[in-house]
């Protein structure tokens, strides 16, 4: 489903970048989550950062809400970079959308929409960047 792209050397041991591409063919919100999940463990194995059950829980949600989005407010493909540096996941998502998302202020009332306002209350910080072509949004995640 997704092309993953091999981590750089330049990401140095243990392992602690890696980066996939996806379609949006059906099952590519499962298959980010599950991505992002075996780097965290792949990360841990290699003598990376420990990581709890519950972080891994709070990175699949906030790929998924992240992936979700790209998928429906963006033509074409979405591509996905994790980085750890210290004690934080840096979790970027790229898409070719050129409208950039709004966090919308909390209302209970409000039916759906809540996506980044549930990756702001989990992340340490949330950056939405226009680029040449589409966006990119990153979050950061302590570890």
């Amino acid at each position: 489903m997704p092309h993953v792209i091999s981590p750089s050397e330049q990401c140095g041991p243990p392992l602690s970048c890696a980066s996939a591409a996806y379609d949006g063919r059906p099952g590519t919100i499962a298959a980010a989550r599950d991505f992002a999940a075996g780097f965290l463990a792949e990360t841990q194995a290699a003598g990376g950062a420990a990581v709890t059950a519950q972080t891994v829980g709070v990175v699949r949600l906030v790929v998924s809400e992240l992936v979700t989005n790209a998928l429906k407010h963006a033509p074409g493909p979405c591509w996905l970079d994790l980085d750890i540096t210290g004690d934080t996941l840096r979790i970027t998502a790229w898409d070719t959308g050129s409208a950039l998302p709004a966090v919308l202020p909390h209302d209970a009332g409000r039916v759906g929409q809540h996506g980044l306002e549930i990756v702001v209350a989990l992340c340490r910080r949330l950056e939405i960047e226009q680029q040449a072509v589409g966006k990119r949004i990153r979050a950061y995640v302590a570890l």
